[in-house]
């Protein structure tokens, strides 16, 4: 009889083991699915900051040779270098455990994710109103300061400010590289209405349509008949190439039409990469809190409350 109960105790207590070992066992291999996943999440945040840095520095490049707007690129900048330092940390947290840097990684993150969604609606607001007019025999658009406002447009219709981009735009040599020959022949002037311009060749190299001028090529333009209607821009107009149009108020209207093309395609990728950090942010947090979960043996499901509970007492 004796020795039937210690087999038994035997059997079970061997059971109870191999039931402990198990356990401990699917512990650790959840916490490696779990760090495997957040390392995962880091590696790929830290891609996601690639295109929203390099959509800065394309901006940056931009900047120095055609918008001439050199403050615009660096909230971008500073958001794609903070996404991949941030992402950095979390990957070494997720290799090796730390939790403090997890914990640092959801944080900064949270704040980075507010700070690009700030950028993608400012970015709208201040781009919003504005587009060019189609001009009858023309291919290409012209550009009026009034069909812009808002902060942008009172920042580069500064007389002080402007300054500083006429010179840039004069500098890129922008209306110089218009020239073009066919058939080692100046275009004539046909062939130049045909054209498709940028906004700020439009507005800043050639004199508005309804001024009434006569092309001789790209940046020489004669006096008609007489100017027509009482835009500024009819008088503000040079055939002295280091002058042109860079004084028009068109010229700031294609600089401000420029920089909304830029902004928009910027945007959108910003837009497509905030929605995957979002997503990716989401499914880290449940796998971080899964992680502190087993750290504290709680059941899945279960708070430390609950197994804290004490029975009801009996009498």
């Amino acid at each position: 009889m004796v020795n039937t109960i210690s087999i038994t105790c035997i059997f079970f207590f061997y059971v109870r083991k191999r039931r402990t070992r198990g356990r401990e066992r699917q512990k650790i291999l959840k916490m490696r699915t779990s760090n495997h996943l957040i390392g995962l999440l880091n590696f790929l945040t830290f891609l996601l900051s690639i295109p929203i840095l390099g959509g800065g520095i394309w901006l940056s490049t931009r900047a120095n040779n055609t918008d001439c707007l050199k403050f615009l690129q660096w909230p971008l900048i500073v958001i794609g270098v903070s996404i991949m330092v941030v992402s950095l940390a979390g990957f070494a947290g997720a290799c090796y455990r730390n939790t403090f840097l997890l914990w640092l990684y959801l944080v900064v993150m949270f704040f980075v994710i507010v700070a690009l969604i700030g950028f993608i609606i400012f970015a709208y607001v201040v781009t919003d109103k504005g587009s060019g007019r189609m001009v009858t025999n023309r291919a290409n658009l012209e550009y009026y300061l009034q069909d812009y406002s808002g902060w942008l447009e009172e920042r580069v219709a500064d007389d002080s400010y402007w300054g500083k981009i006429s010179s840039c735009i004069r500098d890129s040599k922008v209306c110089s590289k218009l020239g073009r020959t066919v058939g080692e022949m100046p275009e004539t002037a046909d062939m130049f209405y045909l054209r498709k311009l940028s906004p700020i060749q439009s507005g800043c190299c050639k004199p508005p349509t309804e001024c009434g001028y006569v092309y001789v090529n790209e940046t020489l333009w004669n006096p008609g008949g007489g100017l027509i209607g009482a835009n500024p821009d009819c008088t503000s107009w040079s055939n002295d190439q280091q002058e042109l149009c860079y004084a028009c108020n068109s010229c700031k209207a294609g600089v401000l039409a420029s920089l909304k093309k830029s902004w928009r395609k910027v945007s959108v990728i910003n837009i497509v990469v905030m929605i995957i950090l979002v997503i990716a942010y989401i499914v880290a947090y449940a796998a971080f809190r899964n992680n502190r979960r087993m750290d504290n043996d709680e059941p899945y499901g279960e708070a430390r409350m609950t197994k804290a509970q004490p029975s009801r007492i009996q009498l």
